[in-house]
């Protein structure tokens, strides 16, 4: 058996967390197995899908480089596969017509609901042999209902959750076509796996429930059932379910913020999953790894803390110019100047050993883009009349010296001990000249990356 997945999101808002952390799972069993991974959208909910829905989800996941093999399949495209088989199931009868207006299907639940049970529709137009079906009012369209089975039970062997049991007494019979024709969600999802040949479904627990109504229509319509796991959800951190108050929950928030996909990936991948105590690890070595046998079965809460630290991690791994990519727009909008200044790739290495984000280390290279400007009272407290004469001396043996971070290193000690300094009341005021505040990196690779000349013209108008 070939091993094929699916993620299959409602275009009815961005790709939330949780919806990435199903794709990268569904991703990473096919690929575990040498499977297949197949993206639908089921964008049926005509009054709340959009294109625009549409088009984050694809942005998110190409952001996350979850590629898929097949699709991405419409299912608004495939309306004349799901009628066809919706005539299939008449014909059999296993689907039948109801007539049945929505008031009085609302009053058959009233009814059940007072009687202190499970409200449901009645199976008024259910037909079944020897009953006789009420006259079919002239003036309205039909439903199409499933005829699902009255005893018995749906059970299956969740992968995730395991052996899960549910009445058919629980289930009633569900509409899979409305008046106009257009199927409905849980019916297309049905006819899309047999269609699409899944063998594994990993989706969100909030679809517990609707896998015994799909199961029974895959049974009507002689299909192969798939196996099912479903995920616990993501909670924040007060363990409440994950919402707009927690942050950002949209994936396409993160890149804004200066997060990077590996580490979106590799954090999201430990939202339910382990591998003994491997926090750190590529995709390569988790689709190896992947198995459902390790997975959580209680609600995984997310931390924004947890997240900081891998994405640290990665801009830590990552190449230089990759992270001048990134960062250089957003230090274009903040007004660097990059003419005559050093190579951006070389200041966000030296910089990025101490950020979390990509956003900071933007804001922290912009010291070395920008016309520094020390506020009056740093350079009236740093820079004295005891200091001036070493600063002097330091610009002078830069003049000449060779422009390496040993060769100023050497240079910056000779001058130290020459004027009966500390190293502080060298660097401070430096600091000061060159970049307009006190905090930056290790004062010798500040001076080797602004290069000679500009640190000759910044001292000198500073003296």
């Amino acid at each position: 058996m070939t091993v094929r997945t699916r993620f299959a999101p409602s275009p009815t808002g961005f790709l939330h967390l949780g919806g990435a952390r199903t794709a990268l799972y569904s991703w990473a069993f096919a690929r575990h197995h040498g499977g297949t991974f197949i993206l639908r959208i089921e964008d049926t909910d005509l009054e709340r899908s959009t294109p625009e829905a549409v088009q984050a989800i694809i942005d998110g996941m190409q952001w996350l480089g979850l590629q898929h093999d097949e699709g991405p399949f419409y299912q608004m495209q495939r309306m004349d596969r799901y009628r066809e088989v919706v005539q299939q199931m008449l014909a059999a009868g296993t689907a039948y017509y109801c007539y049945s207006s929505p008031d009085e299907v609302e009053a058959m639940r009233e009814r059940f609901r007072a009687a202190g049970e499970k409200p449901r529709y009645d199976g008024t137009w259910r037909p079944e042999p020897g009953k006789t079906l009420p006259p079919v009012p002239a003036d309205r369209k039909p439903v199409v209902r499933f005829k699902n089975p009255l005893d018995g039970e749906v059970s299956w062997n969740d992968l995730v959750k395991g052996p899960i049991t549910i009445s058919n007494k629980e289930l009633d019979d569900l509409v899979i076509a409305r008046p106009d024709g257009t199927p409905t969600y849980n019916f297309c999802v049905a006819v899309d796996d047999w269609d699409m040949r899944i063998t594994h479904v990993l989706r969100g627990d909030d679809h517990v429930n609707n896998t015994p109504r799909q199961i029974n229509i895959l049974r009507a319509i002689g299909a192969t059932l798939p196996e099912y796991g479903h995920l616990p959800m993501i909670l924040g951190a007060d363990g409440e379910k994950l919402s707009k108050r927690h942050g950002a929950v949209s994936v396409m928030e993160y890149p804004a913020q200066g997060f990077l996909p590996e580490a979106m990936l590799n954090y999201l991948a430990r939202l339910g999953w382990s591998h003994g105590d491997d926090e750190i690890f590529s995709m390569e070595q988790f689709c190896a790894w992947f198995d459902l046998s390790n997975m959580s079965r209680s609600a995984a809460q997310f931390n924004n803390e947890k997240l900081a630290w891998l994405n640290n991690h990665y801009i830590k791994q990552a190449d230089n110019a990759r992270l001048a990519e990134l960062a250089r727009p957003q230090m274009l909008a903040q007004g660097a100047v990059f003419e005559n200044a050093p190579e951006l790739a070389a200041v966000l290495g030296l910089m990025k050993e101490r950020v979390q984000t990509i956003n900071e280390l933007a804001d922290a290279a912009m010291l070395f883009y920008r016309t520094p400007q020390a506020p009056a009272e740093l350079l009236a407290q740093h820079l004295t009349v005891a200091v001036k004469p070493a600063l002097a001396a330091f610009a002078e043996r830069c003049a000449s010296v060779e422009w390496s971070k040993e060769a100023l290193s050497a240079a910056l000690k000779e001058v130290l001990a020459a004027h009966g300094l500390k190293m502080p009341q060298l660097a401070m005021p430096l600091r000061l000249l060159l970049t307009g505040q006190l905090q930056t990196p290790a004062i010798d690779a500040v001076l080797v990356l602004f290069g000679r000349a500009t640190v000759l013209a910044r001292m000198q108008a500073g003296l």
